[in-house]
């Protein structure tokens, strides 16, 4: 069954929307109609003028299609440029769950490397570099362990502190350890057929506004916790 975006949060300038696996933030150059946009404008169209493009009105930051979880969105012009500020000035915290291929030798780690892109774009397998060039940006993304299933997966806490595109994927898989089910990044390793899907979910925002700090949080995606729970009764990584 399809899931749906909901609205987790919402006041007078802003709402925070669980967005489903599978729907992306927003159309691209192919135009599609099936999007959390479209969704967002039927739900409150009154934020179709907010922001600085009209194909994504009130957007401040996204996920990649396959990637659920929480996003921030902008109800007013004045919110939009403070969201913008705070995730320029990297004020806002965002936490993933993230399934890897592989046990990470340590409990947690911060992972600096610049991403580049591959040919102009960066839905590439080849953009992680450490050399400086126009075409490289620096990323930071802190990690911790939180299980281990046997040797073969574990489940990680993740923390972006900058926000570029497939950054977790990209940095994951540059320390021998990407994402369970990313068809980019994780070479030759089969999908399981019981997750079908990446294994990535934004679950945790938070947000300083006027002297207070505004938490939103949502749990796991059902799918995710129920391959999870299936490798817990079998801890060498194949679902039972």
């Amino acid at each position: 069954m399809k899931q749906e975006s909901t609205i987790i949060y919402e006041d007078e300038s802003l709402l925070a929307v669980d967005k489903p696996s599978g729907l992306l933030t927003h159309a691209t150059a192919r135009g599609e109609s099936d999007t959390l946009v479209s969704w967002l404008l039927r739900q409150r169209p009154e934020i179709a003028t907010i922001g600085e493009d009209p194909t994504r009105p009130g957007i401040v930051h996204r996920l990649d299609k396959e990637t659920s979880g929480l996003l921030v969105v902008a109800k007013t012009q004045g919110a939009y440029e403070e969201l913008k500020r705070l995730f320029h000035d990297r004020k806002i915290q965002k936490h993933y769950y993230a399934l890897v291929w592989g046990v990470p030798r340590l409990n947690q780690g911060t992972i600096e490397k610049e991403i580049a892109a591959h040919n102009g774009k960066r839905r590439t397998v080849e953009v992680w570099s450490q050399v400086e060039s126009a075409k490289t940006r620096p990323a930071t993304t802190a990690w911790k362990l939180v299980e281990p299933f046997g040797d073969s997966m574990a489940l990680l806490d993740v923390a972006p502190k900058t926000g570029r595109t497939h950054q977790i994927r990209v940095h994951m898989a540059s320390m021998g350890h990407p994402l369970v089910c990313d068809p980019l990044y994780a070479g030759k390793r089969e999908c399981p057929a019981e997750l079908g899907r990446l294994f990535l979910h934004a679950y945790s925002l938070r947000i300083p506004r006027q002297g207070q700090l505004l938490e939103v949080d949502i749990p796991m995606a059902p799918d995710l916790e129920a391959f999870l729970a299936s490798l817990r009764r079998n801890p060498d990584g194949l679902p039972s």
